[in-house]
């Protein structure tokens, strides 16, 4: 499926990509780590277009977006969030997250309460207890050979340079290294109401999703079968056997009205 509008646009100077699909009430799209707007979410936007204006955008190093000279944070990627909604005239969204998209989805409606609607996190990590030990120790040895094959070539099929995939596969892995816990208080203050999606197999602790639950006002969680991602068909996910009406857009669906 084709976006009826793409772009670079300069915001907190950096060029910002960004996809804009189909009409009514907008829901910014964010993607997981090490991926693009295309491997996160190019299974479930045909079917969300339906009934929303899609807006998925990639993050700073990822993609076809341009690196900054500091460290990746979630922190940075909402507020570039944020400066593109202003730009694109955007005063309120709901708001889709993956994996680190979903972290960064938690830093736009702790801090910048007013634009968030809805929030949907898919996989969010808040806290260094969300994932078990073993995962700290993978990111510390995290190397660009370890990268799955499929989100290598998704990379590089929008942009050619293997110095860019290595930038951004390398400040992705610092920046989970560093990865400072988001504390009660701001979670505690997110106004949105929220659903948070956790898969059975996930990377992220089913008691990490019941903790979010808790401490956000207007959480609640939903546990669906598969792996991390899965539930968006999240493209090291999809086998043979997938089919469309396997993601769970009803859920989603009923949840956004």
């Amino acid at each position: 499926m084709q976006p009826s509008i793409s772009n670079n646009t300069l915001i907190n100077d950096i060029q910002i990509y960004y996809e804009i699909y189909g009409n009514g009430f907008p829901l910014i799209m964010l993607h997981g780590g090490g991926s693009t707007i295309q491997s996160s979410f190019e299974r479930i936007i045909p079917l969300l277009t339906k009934n929303h204006q899609i807006i998925a955008i990639e993050s700073q190093a990822h993609g076809r977006t341009a690196d900054r000279n500091s460290p990746s944070s979630f922190t940075q990627d909402a507020e570039d969030v944020a400066q593109l909604m202003n730009y694109l005239d955007i005063k309120k969204a709901d708001i889709l997250g993956f994996s680190n998209g979903a972290t960064t989805a938690l830093q736009l409606a702790i801090n910048h309460t007013q634009k968030v609607n809805k929030l949907i996190l898919g996989s969010p990590l808040a806290k260094r207890n969300g994932v078990p030990d073993w995962f700290w120790g993978f990111m510390a040895n995290a190397s660009l050979d370890n990268m799955p094959t499929l989100l290598k070539e998704a990379f590089l099929k929008v942009n050619p340079s293997e110095d860019a995939l290595k930038n951004m596969h390398d400040k992705d892995a610092a920046r989970m290294i560093n990865f400072k816990d988001i504390s009660d208080q701001d979670l505690q203050s997110i106004q949105a109401p929220t659903i948070i999606i956790i898969a059975e197999q996930d990377v992220i602790l089913p008691e990490h999703g019941k903790e979010l639950e808790r401490l956000i006002p207007n959480g609640q969680l939903a546990i669906v079968p598969g792996v991390h991602g899965e539930y968006y068909g999240e493209i090291t996910t999809v086998g043979p056997d997938f089919m469309d009406e396997d993601l769970p857009v009803a859920m989603i669906e009923k949840f956004l009205k």
